[in-house]
């Protein structure tokens, strides 16, 4: 079974990359530079986990905190990496340390206290998200200027000369 999940993952890592090439010359240096944090970063996210889960006996429980902290910010950069969206996907690093302290609560002892950080990093987190994903897309659809500003002089127009119906 673990030959079959490696050569697996190994297959779809490298499909990606065939995937992004895009005519560029192909490399140990291409693998590095999009997939650095699959090879790093997450890895050390789930050894923490592995270490939790599997050896410590439910003990450690605070190795949760930083094994949550690597997986968020391992995943956030390796979409960053791939699709070249450091821009939207930055607010993930304010969201890494909320999942760390939110695990460490839920395999823990439950202290409500812990509730406060996890909620204020969420919530931020998932406002500059928010703000920033429909940033990006308006400055998208403000590049086609001329199509969006005809369809707002068309709508304006459509508001200003439609009446209402009286019964």
């Amino acid at each position: 079974m673990k030959i079959k999940t490696i050569s697996g993952s190994l297959l779809l890592l490298l499909g990606i990359v065939l995937l992004l090439n895009q005519g560029e010359t192909f490399g140990p240096g291409k693998i590095f530079a999009y997939f650095w944090p699959s090879m790093f970063v997450l890895p050390l996210g789930l050894f923490f986990h592995w270490l939790y889960f599997g050896m410590t006996g439910k003990k450690g429980v605070g190795l949760l905190i930083p094994g949550g902290i690597l997986i968020v910010v391992g995943i956030v950069c390796q979409i960053a990496m791939l699709f070249n969206s450091w821009h939207i996907m930055w607010p993930g690093f304010i969201l890494a340390p909320a999942v760390g302290l939110l695990e460490f609560y839920w395999f823990g002892n439950r202290n409500k206290w812990l509730l406060i950080p996890i909620n204020i990093l969420t919530v931020l987190s998932l406002l500059f998200f928010i703000v920033f994903s429909f940033g990006s897309l308006f400055n998208n659809v403000l590049s086609e200027q001329p199509y969006f500003a005809i369809l707002l002089i068309v709508g304006g127009a459509a508001i200003l000369t439609l009446r209402k119906k009286t019964d």
